[in-house]
Parts: structure tokens; C-alpha cells; sequence
């Protein structure tokens, strides 16, 4: 007894059953090769276009629209100059729990602007992101 069929044994596979690619015979090499090709994982390229939503919220009531673009995985560059402190505040923790949901992020780029990724895009800059916060541009 083999190796490989003493596997199949602890397996619970009887060692003398072939599968259906053991059985077939060298004059059927074109049949092999097209069984062969089937099997093969192929690499399939997303049609999905990416899409950065540029926003800029003036209520609170404007965040509704803002995370069905998030739901949507998409990146979200928000602008809340023109906000309140107050408002700003219930924006980015409302936005942030849409995101953390999601398994997102949500980083500062500069003084009272955030990038809002989903959890299929990267972030890079991270250094850049540290400085803001050390700037007290974070709230």
C-alpha cells in the first residue's frame, strides 16, 4: 500500500476507486487537455468603475445622501468649511459609524477636510495623516 493510499484510507476514500481524470487514457489527450483548462482558476477583471464623491455638507441632514455613497463603496472627500463646529461634530460621528460598519476609514487631509474610504481602498500617506493629527487638526 502506497503512501497516497494510505491517506485516502485515513480519509475514508477507498484507495482503489480512480477519479475520472486517472481513467481517462492517452488517446484521449485533447479530452485531458480541454478537463484540464476547465479547472483552471481564471483571473476576472473588475468592470466596476471606482468613484470619488467630492461633498460638501451644509446640515446635518445632508450626511443621508453622504453614507448611501459609503453603503455604495465608494471614497468620500468631505469639505465641512462651511459647518459649525457643532454640526461638524455629529457629521463625522455619524459618517465614522457608517464607516466603521462598512470597514472603512475615515483620516484627515487637511483643516476641516476627510477622505471617507471603503474597506477595499488603501490609504497611503499615513505619515502625513499623524502630522494633522499632531496639529490638532483632528477633532
Amino acid at each position: 500500500m502506497s503512501f497516497i493510499d494510505n491517506i485516502k484510507e485515513i480519509l475514508g476514500m477507498d484507495p482503489e476507486e480512480e477519479n475520472e481524470i486517472d481513467t481517462i487514457g492517452i488517446d484521449d489527450d485533447y479530452e485531458n487537455e480541454d478537463l484540464s483548462k476547465r479547472n483552471k482558476v481564471v483571473n476576472i477583471h473588475a468592470t466596476a468603475q471606482l468613484q470619488v464623491i467630492l461633498v460638501k455638507p451644509e446640515v446635518f441632514q445632508d450626511t443621508k445622501q453622504i453614507a448611501d455613497h459609503l453603503n455604495s463603496k465608494k471614497t468620500v472627500v468631505l469639505n465641512l468649511e462651511s459647518t459649525t463646529p457643532d454640526v461638524t461634530r455629529r457629521i463625522i460621528d455619524f459618517l465614522g459609524g457608517v464607516a466603521y460598519a462598512n470597514g472603512g476609514n475615515v483620516k484627515p487631509v487637511a483643516n476641516n477636510t476627510f477622505i471617507i474610504t471603503p474597506y477595499n481602498v488603501g490609504f497611503v500617506g499615513d505619515d502625513l495623516v499623524g502630522e494633522l493629527e499632531n496639529n490638532g487638526v483632528f477633532l
